[in-house]
C-alpha cells in the first residue's frame, strides 16, 4: 500500500503535509467503524478546506466508515483521523459512534445449539 495521497500532478504527497506534522488527531471521536457524514449545507465561515479535506467531504456525503474512508483515500487511519479531526472542528462532518453491543444471553444460545444439533 502507498502511504501518502498524491498531488494533482500524480506526485505523491507525504502524510505528514497532510496533517501539518502533526501525528495525533486534536479528538478522539474516531475509530474504524465510526461513521462520518457531511454536514449540508457546509457552513461559511471559517477557512476553505483544503483539496484533501475537499475530498473527504465528497466521499461522505452519504455516511461512511473511517476505516472504509482511509482505504478509498489510501491513506493510513492515523492520516485521516486528523484530518477528521479539523473537519469536525470547523463544523464540517458529523460523526456517529457505533452502537454498543449487548452480551448475548448464553443461556438462549445454548438452547439454540442444541435445537439446531436435533435437526
Amino acid at each position: 500500500m502507498r502511504v501518502g495521497g498524491t498531488d494533482r500532478s500524480g506526485r505523491l504527497v507525504r502524510p505528514f503535509t497532510l496533517t501539518g506534522g502533526r501525528t495525533r488527531p486534536s479528538r478522539a471521536d474516531f475509530t474504524l467503524i465510526t461513521t462520518v457524514t457531511t454536514v449540508d449545507p457546509q457552513p461559511e465561515t471559517g477557512a476553505r478546506p483544503q483539496p484533501e479535506h475537499l475530498r473527504i467531504l465528497r466521499l461522505c456525503e452519504r455516511p461512511m466508515a473511517v476505516a472504509e474512508l482511509s482505504a478509498r483515500l489510501d491513506l493510513p487511519v492515523s492520516v485521516v483521523a486528523i484530518m477528521l479531526s479539523d473537519l469536525l472542528e470547523a463544523g464540517r462532518i458529523t460523526v456517529r459512534a457505533p452502537r454498543s453491543v449487548t452480551t448475548p444471553d448464553t443461556d438462549l444460545l445454548q438452547k439454540v445449539r442444541e435445537g439446531l444439533g436435533r435437526l
